[in-house]
């Protein structure tokens, strides 16, 4: 070496690694990054960080960009010499540099360079981190060739090496220097099992993919060395709002989200303070095609200063995993593994931010645009309503936003609208789970509601059955089904004077229909008891209060996981065919007693959508009664 520190012409100037590299590197490789396509995605990441380096000091020397202002980031595949280029023109590193940033793992050409700048993160926002992603390469290349030239010097260097083996350091040959006049050239001497990475579709995939949005021109080289630039350099949501267009909106969305509509709702903004993050997210205006994958993972991008990192972060809980967008941090790093994003603190705040911010603006959107809510709730309600279930902390802004089918009318309702138009003396919100809209009108357990015009919401969306099954209220008002547990609406006034022909009921004749009929069907039933919901059916069937709703036991019985809870009957005691069981009851009918119990459970059964137990026997009894009814003569 020459006294002044730089190399001997003589020839290349060997170094060894820092003794832990070689553990360093293998750890890395293997566990920081699953997919070695990510070498790409860390390499264009330095070179854009060495560009705005360079822009950022030629603020105050511009001569360093004198000649050559264009800023750009070029890749070149060589399927004959099976090599792979990625330059730029960007600040460069002299000879001790490429010492210190690419033969220590531990240190970063970046970190120090920020040591340096005191406002450099709102002017620069760096993403690369040299000495970290830069061996990525590694898992691709056998031997890597780094020439770099600093902005402002007249010599070149180069940095070779075939990974665990050292490095070597000596001035560049002329060749190399005549095509480095400032920046960087990567030349990676690819592995045989990666020569798809010489594949021009495969580089611009993966540019797509991970880099579209760095901010300069990435371009790459055919072989004729004609340069094509293949992703956007726009990162919209770096942008103010004011600059953006709608079409603008429109075209991204559909970039990221791979749809072809148009996004029903936007939120585009910036987060600053102790952490610093642009974002834009949408909400679709039609399903996307994964909405009901099982694995109910989200689609949000992360992205860390422009470089894309993954889109399974899961910054947005499961419940609205039909957003999609990019969050882009200013202050994560760029390697972050997926325990790293589960467990890292700033990432928790994002997605509390995250939710809280959507789930605001649907509410401002209901709130402004009840015509569009509705639609944005047609398409993702039963999505948004897992969070009834899921989300503890956020349940009564979620339950705000539902929107029901219910007895007021053929339009949805919010439960705001329901609780302003409470009955006197009504204390509860009413609801009833069913598999369809149409036999829920019908359903017999709405009886005694409708009699005084209290409206009951109706819930057919498979997972109402199980966000029901949790304590709900709404400003103070409890949820309350109509199919479990009693109901007591006797302080609720008619609608109107109902003109009744029917005598009172005596006490001890009900006492000895309910025992009479418990006779008969034993452990059919869970219990026989008076109905205060039926006011014209004869007979319902209602689940206890401590046991699963109706919906949600049917539902579980489906997939082989039900309690095998029998079902309370409740009857309508002024029903002409439950006063028909008293009768035969005192004439000691025993057949008819029989007859007409199993005949009030079957058609409670048919009522909820259920086929009876034994549909042979309820055939034959209702026949029996259909001839004797007639006049004729039944037979067995």
């Amino acid at each position: 070496m020459n006294g002044d520190g730089s190399a001997a012409q003589g020839g290349p100037e060997k170094h060894q690694f820092q003794a832990e590299v070689a553990e360093l590197l293998n750890l890395m490789i293997h566990s920081v990054y699953s997919e070695t396509d990510v070498f790409l995605r860390e390499l264009v990441s330095n070179a854009s960080d060495a560009c705005d380096k360079v822009r950022y000091e030629a603020i105050a020397r511009p001569e360093l960009l004198a000649g050559d202002e264009r800023l750009a980031i070029r890749i070149k595949p060589d399927a004959e010499a099976r090599t792979l280029t990625i330059a730029d023109n960007g600040i460069g590193m002299d000879r001790q540099e490429l010492i210190d940033n690419l033969g220590t793992l531990a240190r970063s050409g970046t970190k120090a360079f920020l040591k340096g700048l005191k406002d450099a993160k709102d002017g620069l926002g760096l993403i690369g981190q040299f000495g970290v992603g830069f061996y990525a390469a590694f898992m691709v290349a056998d031997r890597i060739e780094v020439t770099s030239r600093r902005a402002g010097s007249a010599e070149a260097w180069t940095w070779t090496s075939a990974s665990g083996a050292g490095f070597e350091v000596a001035a560049a040959t002329p060749e190399q220097a005549a095509r480095v006049s400032r920046g960087t050239e990567i030349v990676l001497h690819l592995k045989e099992d990666a020569a798809r990475y010489l594949q021009p579709y495969e580089l611009e995939r993966i540019v797509r993919t991970y880099s579209d949005h760095v901010l300069f021109p990435i371009e790459l080289i055919d072989d004729k060395g004609e340069a094509r630039q293949i992703n956007a350099a726009s990162a919209l949501w770096q942008r103010s709002k004011s600059e953006v267009k709608p079409e603008d909106y429109t075209q991204t969305y559909r970039s990221l989200a791979m749809a072809f509509d148009e996004p029903a709702l936007t939120l585009h903004y910036k987060v600053e303070g102790r952490q610093s993050y642009a974002v834009l997210l949408f909400v679709p205006s039609t399903p996307p095609f994964d909405l009901t994958d099982p694995a109910r993972k989200g689609r949000v991008k992360l992205y860390v200063r422009r470089v894309y990192i993954t889109d399974d972060a899961e910054l947005l809980p499961a419940y609205l995993r039909f957003v999609r967008g990019v969050v882009d941090s200013e202050d994560l790093p760029l390697n972050l593994s997926r325990e790293m994003l589960q467990n890292n603190p700033q990432v928790r705040q994002i997605r509390s931010g995250l939710v809280g911010r959507v789930l605001s603006e649907l509410e401002s959107t209901a709130t402004k645009d009840a015509e569009a809510y509705g639609k944005i709730w047609e398409t993702f309600g039963p999505i948004l309503k897992e969070g009834l279930y899921e989300d503890h902390e956020r349940r009564a802004q979620l339950l705000g936003l539902a929107r029901f089918a219910s007895t007021a009318g053929d339009k949805p309702r919010s439960i705001k609208d329901y609780v302003v138009d409470l009955k006197p003396n009504q204390t509860e919100i009413y609801y009833l789970v069913g598999d369809s809209l149409d036999r829920l009108k019908s359903n017999p357990k709405l009886e005694a509601a409708k009699a005084r015009g209290v409206e009951v919401l109706l819930l057919t969306d498979p997972v109402d059955a199980f966000w029901t099954t949790l304590p709900q209220e709404f400003e103070g008002k409890p949820l309350k089904s109509l199919s479990q547990g009693e109901v007591d609406f006797g302080l609720i006034p008619l609608a109107e004077e109902k003109k009744s022909e029917d005598a009172a009921t005596d006490v001890e004749d009900d006492a000895a229909v309910l025992e009479a009929a418990k006779q008969v069907l034993g452990d059919k039933v869970a219990d026989v008891k008076v109905s205060t919901r039926l006011t014209d059916s004869a007979s319902c069937l209602v689940a206890s209060a401590q046991g699963r709703d109706r919906e949600l036991e049917r539902l579980l019985e489906r997939q082989n996981r039900g309690s095998g809870a029998k079902p309370i009957l409740e009857l309508n005691m002024k029903h002409a065919m439950v006063r028909a069981l008293g009768a035969a009851k005192k004439e000691d009918r025993a057949q008819d007693v029989e007859d007409l119990a199993n005949l009030l459970l079957d058609q409670a059964c048919i009522l909820d959508g259920e086929i009876p137990s034994d549909p042979a026997a309820f055939a034959r009894r209702l026949n029996g009664y259909v001839v004797r009814a007639l006049g004729g003569t039944a037979t067995a």
